[in-house]
């Protein structure tokens, strides 16, 4: 399941809708939840506003919880990510994974969180307290964990 939403959403109810769903057969369910953080060197973030391609941004990510489904077998997935202006500590996403063993769990949350960095079309800006704006540029970090994940042979390793 996929949503794209401008409200807060509530983890321990995102845990529970992902946890009824596996049905009994989860051995393991993990999570991840990003926050609005200060990224800014000197001066304090006050906002980051997020835009998305609405339809494509869920597709995309859809593909992506489809490729950690076909690595490692995993039984459900979920990722909510927000979208409008956020303020400092505010949620941002939420990605959740069940899977009867945690090692798949941790590696396709991990996955899912690392690719969509990089592949769903969304734009970050940023406001700091001084007023200043800018749109903040993907991380060279990021493109190289998506690109070790694209030649990684971690797949149905059981832990």
């Amino acid at each position: 399941m996929i949503r794209i939403q401008t409200e807060d959403f509530d983890v321990a109810a995102l845990n529970a809708e992902l946890r009824a769903t596996a049905g009994g057969q989860a051995g393991a369910m993990v999570t991840f939840t990003g926050y609005v953080r200060d990224q800014a060197d000197g001066t304090a973030t006050e906002s980051l506003f997020l835009e998305h391609y609405p339809g494509m941004c869920e597709r995309e990510i859809e593909a992506v919880c489809d490729q950690a489904r076909q690595r490692w077998p995993v039984l459900d997935t979920l990722v909510v990510h927000r979208v409008g202006e956020l303020h400092l500590t505010e949620q941002i996403v939420y990605v959740g994974v069940t899977s009867a063993h945690r090692g798949d769990a941790f590696r396709a949350c991990e996955f899912i969180m690392d690719v969509l960095k990089t592949r769903a079309p969304f734009w970050k800006r940023e406001t700091l307290a001084d007023g200043k704006r800018f749109w903040v540029q993907q991380r060279d970090s990021d493109a190289q964990k998506t690109d070790a994940w694209n030649t990684s042979a971690d797949t149905n390793k059981h832990v």
